[in-house]
């Protein structure tokens, strides 16, 4: 009997099935760092979305055999650590495409098409008290015919990228930041940043990556882009961001992710959030859809581990 510990269940809004009913699991909502180790004590398998397993926590886990992270983003565990000492992990990869496809799309939307600042001159006084029946505020953009640059054509990246083909838009898919000569069909970064309406992030959080969008970036944008991240937080240094947005060097960004979740209370994106970002909390990935494939991707990579037929191994 295997004992399989869920570090922070609270993140899936339905139960994952049970591979083998025999099996002791133990579902945590949430686990915090220094907790993690009890958590853990006696598991054979853990079951993560956000909770980070290093190398300092893993090495005093030797009796652990598995990680399966319930999720298609590999930065929370210590991959090398667990190729190193025999550890399988799994991820969950492509599950919620479709599902952060519509999210970026609705966003594009949103932002082009000025339906939030509209929204409150609709609820305003602004519009009965008009002369005539419309109202003209910002200028709105059309979504035919705009350029979206996509840094990073994986699953996601390419559902996006057909979506929008199919809307109109103009798709550069961007070359990896600092090469000097592009791949067949893709642009070199520096040109996605600088000739894009809508710059949307899909690239994988990594060393290489964490900052990607920085103020040189903002500094090369056009004044109508808009920027959207539904990847991870840390690609975008939010400082540079932050004065992109209240400058109006940009037009306005949608962020799904932030560089701390859940943020704290003062986080100046809660607190004083500029009229030109819309904020979502880490819910692009979450239709009801994804939801329960992710579930049932979760149980089928445990059960295959159990069954010495490990699914989707990322180490």
């Amino acid at each position: 009997m295997s004992h399989i510990v869920f570090l922070d269940s609270a993140t899936l809004p339905v139960r994952i099935p049970r591979a083998r009913p025999s099996d002791r699991w133990t579902e945590r909502p949430s686990t915090r760092e220094h907790e993690l180790i009890d958590a853990l004590a006696d598991a054979d398998i853990a079951i993560t979305n956000k909770v980070p397993l290093r190398s300092d926590t893993l090495r005093r886990l030797p009796q652990l055999k598995y990680i399966c992270i319930a999720a298609s983003g590999c930065d929370s565990v210590d991959l090398d650590y667990c190729r190193e000492h025999g550890i399988q992990v799994s991820n969950v990869p492509a599950y919620a495409a479709s599902s952060v496809a519509e999210h970026v799309i609705a966003c594009i939307f949103m932002l082009r098409r000025q339906m939030l600042s509209y929204n409150q001159l609709a609820a305003s006084s602004a519009w009965t008290a008009s002369p005539v029946f419309c109202v003209h505020g910002a200028p709105i953009n059309d979504i035919r015919g705009a350029t979206l640059g996509l840094i990073g054509s994986g699953a996601i990246g390419k559902e996006v990228m057909r979506i929008a083909t199919a809307l109109g838009m103009r798709v550069l898919a961007s070359e990896r930041k600092g090469r000097t000569e592009a791949r067949p069909g893709y642009t070199l970064f520096e040109t996605v940043i600088s000739a894009s309406d809508v710059i949307s992030l899909h690239c994988p959080l990594s060393a290489d990556t964490e900052g990607l969008i920085g103020e040189r970036e903002f500094s090369m944008m056009r004044p109508t882009a808009v920027l959207i991240n539904t990847a991870r937080g840390a690609l975008i240094d939010e400082r540079a961001l932050e004065a992109a947005l209240f400058r109006q060097t940009i037009a306005g960004a949608a962020l799904d992710v932030l560089q701390v979740e859940p943020p704290h209370e003062q986080h100046r994106f809660v607190t004083g959030q500029p009229d030109n970002l819309l904020l979502t909390p880490h819910v692009a990935w979450a239709s009801s859809s994804a939801v329960e494939a992710l579930a049932h991707a979760v149980s089928a990579n445990v059960e295959s581990f159990l069954e010495e037929r490990t699914l989707n191994r990322v180490a």
